[in-house]
């Protein structure tokens, strides 16, 4: 309960008056502690209690819980704890104050502890108790230990409680337990927007859309929590479309829900998905107009989205619109990532040093992040220093990924051998993106020893992976060693392994549009086609000279040009070139690695043609290609 200060300090007052004009007894404590409990008076509390141990006074239960609850809202639980434990008096309502407590500050296991003491002194849990108890064995991921808290609570009658009963189903979803969720969920008496809304995150997590939708469009009364467990879910199943849909229609005038900074942020990596950059611009002024530009953690977000997006500049605007104290290690990650996904790594590092000397300690992304940058702009030397400050100076042990990180930044400045013997040397056992970054090294670098020999290792850790055969069969077919190719082919047909086909999208007027390669389907193919015939002449006078290594099939020197032509990152830069004036930035999205060659070419479009940028972007990776300044941040980079 909120009180008005002045109310508060006369209520004060008087207790303390009756303290000193009358004999106390720990009753006369209790309201005390209740009124200070949510208003972070920690040292009056403090001095309340040390009052009681000058009397020789001993709290009651119902005193202990009071101290409790007010020790534990001003931030100091361990002296909640220690109380808790000095109280030989026990009582339901004392074990659920620091149940309450100790679920608060996210000692799971410790709650759980204190719990099954409470049920072995006898001491029945309620409908207070359960619901901190069963959040706990959700976080902890113990479906056995929530079962059995499910028991308890079935034999106290306790089931069909609305609270218990929606804390129940978190407990099942958060454990991967669809089926028990649902049957609870079906038999509950009363449901309220709560049960629902777990319901749907847990579907959506689970990528049973389905049902998610049908659980939505069934809700007789829907909160921004629905609303928004939705949009997120539709983005975390690689749906931007419909997230992006969902939140169009949360901000009509019709709409009785409309988005908070929670939903922006939820619906932003869609955006950055779909490489939506206009629907991201759109977003970042609706939350202007509601008042969020301000807010960090959509900031954060708006970091993140324009730097997928391919606009650094943008990310940097948001970045430098976050108050310095109140940039926190995600932020300055986001940024970290976006210069690294960028191949500025110079940048980067200058960033990693700005959030030193601004007091924020690194964590294990920021490393990684770092170590990428430095990798992507051959930043050797600085990626040794840094993989080694990890552990002498931040006391970090590296993990798997800032491993693969080294092995790229070694293997791209072509030092193979040192990368083969950190990997030989690491303390773990190396996984598919240490061999694969070792492989794709070796592949730039024409070094078959060593690129047969991560292959190897990738066939037995990803033998599904087409990408890695792919890319051994190109060096073999590089070096002529056609029978090798052929035995590669037989391989992959024996596995039944299948060639995942490469495509790329670019966006016009809001709507994308697709092309795999050798694409004959869109409307424009045959202007498209027509562009891309005259398009040798006009490169090769300006330097260009086509590299068919990039081709894997044993045939001429001329079809194999005309092969590179019908790539799909060309079809869809073509589309872009008739459809766009110069100067536009075209914005490319490929689901596979560029080839070389493409990457090249690009380059040569990109002056020929007026456009100022041409970006390609591959997961989180983005490379900037300008005809008139270039920087890469590495070839097949898409």
């Amino acid at each position: 309960m909120r009180w008005n200060p002045a109310i508060q300090k006369a209520i004060l007052n008087t207790l303390l008056q009756n303290l000193l004009q009358n004999p106390p007894c720990p009753s006369s404590y209790a309201p005390i502690f209740q009124l200070l409990t949510g208003h972070n008076f920690l040292k009056l509390g403090q001095q309340v209690h040390a009052n009681i141990v000058l009397r020789g006074l001993t709290p009651s239960a119902h005193l202990g819980a009071k101290m409790v609850a007010m020790y534990a809202s001003s931030g100091d639980i361990d002296s909640a704890n220690r109380l808790f434990d000095k109280i030989t008096d026990t009582s339901s309502l004392l074990y659920n104050s620091v149940i309450r407590a100790n679920t608060r500050y996210g000692f799971s296991e410790k709650t759980v502890g204190i719990y099954f003491r409470m049920h072995s002194l006898g001491l029945r849990g309620d409908y207070f108790t359960f619901p901190f108890v069963l959040k706990c064995c959700a976080d902890l991921c113990h479906v056995r230990l929530g079962r059995c808290v499910h028991g308890q609570g079935l034999r106290s009658g306790l089931e069909p409680d609305m609270y218990v009963g929606t804390s129940l189903i978190d407990m099942y979803v958060k454990c991967g337990e669809m089926g028990d969720a649902r049957k609870l969920f079906d038999k509950m008496p009363v449901r309220d927007v709560s049960s629902w809304n777990v319901l749907i995150a847990g579907y959506m997590n689970n990528g049973i859309i389905h049902v998610a939708e049908d659980l939505f469009r069934r809700m007789f009364e829907r909160n921004i929590v629905s609303w928004t467990a939705m949009i997120s879910g539709y983005t975390q199943n690689g749906l931007p479309d419909r997230a992006l849909g969902m939140f169009h229609e949360m901000t009509c005038d019709d709409s009785e829900v409309k988005p908070n900074w929670v939903t922006i942020m939820s619906v932003l990596p869609a955006c950055a998905h779909s490489a939506a950059l206009v629907h991201g611009r759109q977003i970042h002024n609706y939350a202007r107009w509601i008042g969020l530009a301000s807010n960090t953690s959509v900031l954060t977000a708006l970091v993140a989205m324009y730097a997928k997006c391919g606009s650094l500049a943008d990310a940097r605007y948001c970045f430098d619109s976050i108050p310095l104290n109140e940039r926190n290690v995600v932020a300055w990650n986001t940024m970290i990532n976006a210069y690294a996904s960028h191949g500025r790594g110079v940048e980067a590092v200058s960033t990693f040093e700005d959030m030193i000397q601004s007091g924020v300690e690194p964590d294990a992304i920021t490393f990684t992040g770092l170590l990428s940058g430095c990798s992507h702009s051959g930043l050797v030397d600085a990626g040794l220093r840094y993989f080694d400050c990890m552990n002498t100076v931040y006391f970090m042990e590296p993990k798997h990924e800032h491993y693969a990180c080294l092995v790229d930044v070694l293997g791209r400045a072509g030092r193979l051998v040192e990368a083969y013997d950190v990997i030989s040397r690491m303390p773990m056992q190396a996984g598919p993106s240490i061999w694969g970054a070792l492989l794709a090294a070796s592949r730039n670098h024409r070094n078959l020893e060593i690129a047969e020999i991560a292959a190897r290792k990738l066939f037995v850790l990803e033998p599904d992976n087409s990408g890695n055969y792919v890319l051994l069969s190109n060096m073999y077919a590089d070096a002529r060693m056609w029978e090798e190719v052929n035995n590669l082919r037989a391989l992959l047909k024996l596995r039944g392994v299948k060639k995942s086909p490469g495509c790329s999208w670019i966006e016009m007027n809001g709507k994308a549009h697709l092309f795999v390669g050798g694409d004959t389907s869109h409307p424009q193919a045959e202007e498209i086609y027509m562009l891309l015939d005259a398009l040798p002449e006009k490169i090769k006078a300006a330097g260009y000279n086509p590299d068919t290594s990039f081709v894997l099939h044993d045939i001429s020197e001329e079809e194999k040009e005309h092969n590179l032509t019908t790539h799909s990152e060309k079809l869809a830069v073509a589309f872009g070139l008739l459809n766009t004036s110069p100067g536009t930035v075209l914005r490319v999205t490929k689901n596979l690695r560029i080839c070389g060659d493409c990457h090249t070419v690009i380059k040569f479009i990109s002056k020929i043609y007026g456009r100022r940028w041409v970006q390609y972007r591959r997961n989180d990776s983005v490379t900037n290609i300008d005809g008139c300044a270039f920087g890469v941040a590495s070839v097949g980079v898409g």
